[in-house]
């Protein structure tokens, strides 16, 4: 099969709505969606105290998040395999080859770059937010949520960013998920695999999903950055 035929079949399947596509599809927006859910509340109240907060090994850690950044997911999808396996420390969780486990893995993978961004996003902000939420009285948590509301434009690009890394991501998922039909078969395992047995339709209608999931993210990201200078702008 050559190219164009690969492509004029692939937009078959995409416009027939094939049960089989739009399946695995789904599988990677829930568990991806899922992931986020989980990730994003830790790392953006992690990313917060990092930031606003002195305390003794605060260089390391910060050091230790950036280093876990470049992190191959092919290694925490061995870890995590390790790990959940029969013989590995959370063996009874039995989520080895489930959507439980990608979820465990990406949630590993995106923490990290939620970290870092909302660590980025609150030390770039101005401390007289902080400072004139204290003077007035407001308490740690309203001051907390003065200072990220401030910095939300950040924070949603944090959020932008991780979603685009785990959606993307293969080596964990393959690892961990097993890539089986129907349950743990991602957009990622899923053109592996159809690449690997020559069978190039499938493979490429999920690739201009994943595309277009790539360019849409960009175009929310290039959205937000555009109306933090704008809110930048009118202050």
């Amino acid at each position: 099969m050559n190219i164009l035929d690969a492509i004029r079949d692939a937009f078959g399947l995409l416009l027939s709505g094939d049960d089989v596509l739009w399946q695995i599809v789904w599988i990677s927006l829930k568990t991806t969606g899922l992931s986020l859910l989980l990730a994003a509340p830790l790392a953006v109240l992690g990313g917060y105290l990092l930031a606003s907060h002195q305390f003794r090994g605060r260089r390391l850690l910060i050091g230790l998040v950036q280093v876990s950044l470049s992190m191959p997911t092919v290694v925490i999808g061995l870890l995590l395999y390790l790990l959940l396996s029969r013989q590995g420390a959370a063996g009874s969780l039995q989520w080895l080859f489930t959507q439980k486990g990608i979820v465990a893995g990406q949630v590993l993978i995106a923490l990290p770059i939620l970290l870092a961004f909302t660590l980025a996003a609150v030390q770039a902000a101005d401390r007289r937010i902080a400072e004139t939420a204290i003077t007035l009285g407001a308490s740690p948590w309203r001051v907390m949520w003065t200072v990220l509301y401030e910095t939300r434009f950040g924070v949603m690009a944090a959020v932008m960013t991780g979603f685009g890394r785990v959606i993307s991501e293969v080596g964990c998922a393959m690892m961990v998920g097993g890539n089986i039909a129907g349950e743990t078969r991602t957009i990622t395992t899923a053109i592996a695999l159809e690449t690997s047995k020559g069978e190039f339709a499938q493979g490429v209608a999920l690739g201009i999903v994943l595309v277009l999931m790539a360019l849409l993210i960009n175009a929310g990201l290039m959205l937000v950055q555009g109306d933090a200078h704008a809110a930048r702008g009118s202050q």
